[in-house]
C-alpha cells in the first residue's frame, strides 16, 4: 500500500473527503516526524512506538576495495510494534491446515441404486 492508497482508505473509514484524509495523514506524519526530531518517544496503545536510536560511530569495510573507512555516529528513527498488532500479523500469517485427506473408505465408488422400474400397463 502507498500514501495514496492509504488515504482512499482512510477516506472509505472515516468518511472525510480524500483532501480532509491527506490533511489528517499528513500532520500525523508530521507530528511523529517532530517529536522524534526533538528527541521524543510516541506511544499507540496497541499498535506500537516510535523512538530515536543512536547507532556509535565504527569502522567498516569498503566492499569495493577493503579499506577500512570511518562509519559517523548517528540517531535513526526506530518502531517498536505493539503486542496487539504483532497478534494481528502472526494470526494473519498463520499456516492454514491442510484440507483433511479422504480415507480409503471415502475413495470407494458407491454403489448405484437400482432405478425403479415402471409396470407397463395393459
Amino acid at each position: 500500500m502507498n500514501k495514496t492508497e492509504l488515504i482512499t482508505a482512510l477516506a472509505d473509514q472515516t468518511g472525510q473527503t480524500k483532501a480532509e484524509a491527506t490533511g489528517t495523514l499528513d500532520a500525523l506524519l508530521e507530528t511523529i516526524g517532530a517529536t522524534l526530531a526533538q528527541g521524543g518517544k510516541l506511544q499507540l496503545a496497541g499498535f506500537g512506538s516510535f523512538e530515536t536510536h543512536r547507532r556509535s560511530a565504527r569502522t567498516g569495510r569498503n566492499p569495493r576495495t577493503g579499506e577500512a573507512i570511518e562509519i559517523a555516529e548517528a540517531v535513526l528513527p526506530k518502531f517498536t510494534p505493539g503486542k496487539a498488532l504483532k497478534d494481528r500479523v502472526a494470526e494473519a500469517h498463520k499456516p492454514k491446515p491442510p484440507p483433511p485427506q479422504a480415507t480409503p473408505e471415502a475413495r470407494k465408488p458407491k454403489p448405484k441404486a437400482a432405478s425403479p422400474v415402471k409396470a407397463k400397463t395393459k
